[in-house]
């Protein structure tokens, strides 16, 4: 399976915003929020990622077709680490899931930054905590440093560890 991570241009940044309203929707599931009188739920740190160096959006795509989307950005939004790197947001579409798609997507990411890595992942969001732990004792052989933490009122899992 041809699986590509394409750094997206500033004419893309309509598509992140098309698949970040999916991302957003199938999160309700999990968090409480509404969508906008507007019928978005909106990203409004989307325009970051072509102003701000430590901040990088690459579109998924598998067999040519868009799949998902990886936000990763320098610099923890939780501490105050500014060499960290962080998995901002990550979406693979429904029809690409369970076939280790996200899994090569991720350890790929993890080889294109090397350096100190943290993921955050809520934990009322059992999928995605299952993943991430899947994605990441492929990458060290093992569990990694993680921390439980509250941000805003949700518990969160924190892995830190390290790309070599």
């Amino acid at each position: 399976m041809n699986i590509e991570i394409i750094q997206a241009k500033i004419e893309q940044k309509p598509i992140l915003a098309n698949l970040l309203e999916l991302y957003a929707y199938d999160f309700t599931e999990t968090l409480d929020f509404d969508i906008g009188e507007n019928g978005f739920y909106g990203y409004e740190r989307l325009p970051l990622y072509w102003s701000d160096k430590n901040r990088f959006p690459y579109l998924i795509y598998v067999e040519g077709k868009i799949a998902g989307f990886v936000l990763v950005q320098k610099g923890s939004p939780i501490s105050n680490d500014s060499d960290l790197y962080d998995i901002a947001e990550f979406f693979i579409m429904r029809k690409y899931r369970r076939k280790k798609i996200g899994i090569t997507v991720a350890l790929k990411v993890w080889e294109m930054f090397k350096g100190p890595w943290q993921v955050r992942v809520l934990t009322e969001n059992k999928i995605a905590c299952s993943f991430w732990l899947k994605a990441l004792k492929e990458l060290t052989g093992g569990i990694p440093l993680n921390d439980r933490i509250k941000i805003k009122e949700d518990d969160w899992l924190v892995y830190r560890f390290e790309s070599k």
